[in-house]
């Protein structure tokens, strides 16, 4: 499943505080872009049966994914950044463990 930085999970929360005082069962949703399936957006929704829930250390809902769309997170970080230009929200790929990898040292003649 999607990992979740505690940066992240950290503005999740800080956004539902402002966004529950209309409904307190509503909660941030990643989702395919209708116009633009290829990428993902975060809107708000209700929690659904078949759905997967990113939580804080609280137990407070932060986050649902559709479980179809969970399995193709896998391996994926949601992370929030701020830089000077913009911030916001941002998916990408974990380093995968050959990138990681030290190779032996070689011994040459």
């Amino acid at each position: 499943m999607l990992i979740v930085t505690p940066r992240a999970k950290e503005k999740l929360k800080e956004s539902l505080l402002e966004e529950q005082i209309m409904d307190p069962e509503v909660t941030f949703r990643i989702t395919p872009v209708h116009s633009m399936p290829s990428r993902l957006g975060i809107a708000l929704d209700k929690e659904k049966r078949s759905d997967k829930v990113v939580k804080n250390g609280e137990g407070i809902k932060l986050l649902l994914i559709h479980s179809d769309l969970a399995q193709q997170l896998k391996g994926m970080v949601l992370d929030y950044q701020k830089t000077p230009q913009s911030e916001g929200f941002s998916i990408s790929k974990l380093p995968s463990i050959e990138a990681c990898h030290i190779e032996e040292p070689k011994l040459w003649n």
